[in-house]
């Protein structure tokens, strides 16, 4: 009887205790789809914020630049003392950045204040994924990878509700449409708000554990040297690099100066900040942990880089053949991705991590071949499986990097992102922009060699060295059999590029099997359990 008693009050403690870190787990997911909504968003309504403010598409490109390159100081700065300060103030830190930011851009009366508005909402996209990585991974230290994926489908929930409302919003939606050219778009940036409240009512009772590597015993020193010199040293050189190019955007600094100049600036400044830190912690940092980080370039690349592409190209056949809105593209891949994420469990226990990331990369490469090489409904069918293959990439990394290195804490878990983040804009999506302008030029060049000496005219210069690229003005001046012909060879040019992309995906296929067969030398993939013992001197 007593021993019954006994197992029931346990029993009772496991479920309260379970019930508990599923609110838990609630707030975080929450959280994440603010920051997804936040992009879902800004792609909706760029267009209009141009045409109210008579932006040139120099300052768009501002305006999208900065909701993507501060998110990697965000994450990266909160990494180095959210275990320090606690997940519960770092929470409430993002959600102020948040509120703050939506507020300026929303009732903003230039470019500038919308400029550093969807700069600080960046960084709170940033501050949140900080925390809610290892939140996460603290609160089910068991089954990290199953459940830091469906935290992530947040995110996929979060582009799905954000596209869809904003949708409805438009002037071809169902509110929309009840109004002379639709509503706003402070309307539907607004709505950013909502899931921001919700997780920052939530957050106020909210009882976060402590994080595995403070509960080990592991020191901030012993947590930098997980990451050691060599990580430190491509992150930061990422983030100086991004930083000088946003200020020779600007016209502040390096105006007119050769890649040869930056990359030697970038290479001195990166070194000057490297000497403390890397006297302080002295490690070049674990192996495993850097290769994993350099694989985040060619993961974004093929995640992120290619994304827009596909999208693009999907846009008239979903015009077409469904009668469709392009941004139903956006709607449709997030449901495949939240689908998925969702039920991770059974497919990470069948097939494991590293079994997992070697079959999202040939479902990745097969979509991209398919894409470019398919027309009409089938790229449907193609970027379908290419979602399959994208959907595990982001977070199952992740997962590796919260199994293996436990004792990196945070700082190892989130600096993979943004990482990702940065080198996706600074080498992925340049390389591929590069690719397609070459392909263009070459085959205008082929069709129409006079259509081609009147609009290649501009030498550009990017991190791959010089190129040649179309004059925007001397395009609007073609009569429109010879802009057809463009627009055209864009098509052929983007499916050209994204099969030459699909490269990149093999290559991390190759590398995830060749980690697979060292972990099979060691005994299989096991993740690293941190006791007090597991403590570096």
């Amino acid at each position: 009887m007593n021993n019954e008693g006994v197992v029931f009050r346990e029993d009772t403690s496991e479920r309260t205790a379970f019930s508990k870190n599923i609110r838990l787990f609630a707030m975080c997911f929450i959280a994440l789809l603010t920051t997804a909504f936040f992009f879902a968003v800004r792609a909706q309504i760029i267009d209009a914020i141009q045409i109210e403010f008579d932006l040139t598409e120099t300052q768009k490109g501002w305006l999208l630049g900065a909701g993507m390159w501060p998110f990697a100081l965000g994450i990266i700065g909160f990494s180095l003392v959210v275990d320090r300060i606690g997940y519960k103030i770092s929470l409430t830190a993002a959600f102020i950045i948040h509120i703050i930011s939506i507020l300026m851009v929303l009732f903003g009366a230039n470019f500038w204040w919308l400029f550093f508005g969807t700069l600080l909402v960046a960084i709170g996209n940033g501050a949140v994924e900080a925390v809610v990585n290892p939140a996460v991974v603290s609160i089910f230290k068991k089954a990290k990878t199953k459940w830091i994926n469906i935290l992530h489908a947040g995110w996929a929930v979060g582009i799905m509700l954000g596209s869809l409302i904003s949708l409805a919003i438009s002037d071809r939606g169902v509110i929309g449409q009840q109004f002379a050219g639709g509503l706003d778009w402070r309307w539907t940036f607004g709505i950013i708000l909502i899931p921001a409240f919700i997780y920052g009512i939530m957050l106020i009772k909210a009882q976060f554990p402590m994080s595995e590597r403070i509960l080990a015993g592991v020191s901030f020193r012993d947590m930098l040297r997980e990451m050691g010199i060599v990580g430190f040293f491509i992150v930061i050189f990422l983030v100086v690099r991004e930083i000088i190019n946003i200020l020779t955007n600007i016209g502040a600094a390096f105006v007119g100066a050769s890649d040869y100049t930056i990359l030697g600036a970038t290479l001195v400044i990166t070194i000057v900040l490297m000497i403390p830190i890397g006297l302080y912690i002295r490690s070049f940092g674990r192996g495993l942990f850097i290769i994993l980080m350099l694989l985040m370039f060619p993961l974004a690349t093929t995640e992120l880089g290619t994304d827009a592409w596909i999208k693009d190209l999907m846009n008239p056949v979903m015009e077409s053949n469904f009668g469709l809105s392009g941004g139903w593209v956006l709607v449709y891949s997030s449901l495949v991705m939240m689908i998925l994420r969702f039920n991770a469990g059974p497919i990470v226990k069948r097939l494991g991590p590293l079994g997992l990331m070697i079959t999202s990369s040939v479902a990745a490469a097969i979509g991209l071949v398919f894409i470019g090489n398919v027309s009409g409904i089938w790229i449907v069918v193609a970027a379908t499986v290419y979602a399959i293959g994208q959907t595990f990439f982001w977070p199952t990394t992740i997962g590796i990097v919260g199994e293996q290195f436990p004792k990196g804490g945070a700082l190892t878990l989130n600096s993979i992102t943004g990482v990702g983040m940065i080198g996706v804009g600074i080498l992925g999506t340049p390389l591929l922009g590069l690719i397609q302008d070459k392909k263009i030029n070459e085959q205008l060049e082929q069709q129409n060699v006079t259509v081609y000496e009147k609009v290649v005219t501009l030498e550009k210069q990017s991190i791959y060295g010089h190129y040649k690229a179309f004059d925007p003005y001397m395009i609007q001046q073609l009569d429109e059999e010879e802009k057809t012909l463009i627009e055209k060879i864009r098509r052929i040019a983007k499916k050209h590029a994204l099969t030459i992309a699909a490269i990149v995906p093999l290559f991390m296929g190759i590398c995830f099997s060749l980690l697979a067969l060292w972990f099979k030398r060691k005994g299989g993939y096991k993740p690293v359990e941190l006791t007090h013992e597991a403590r570096s001197p």
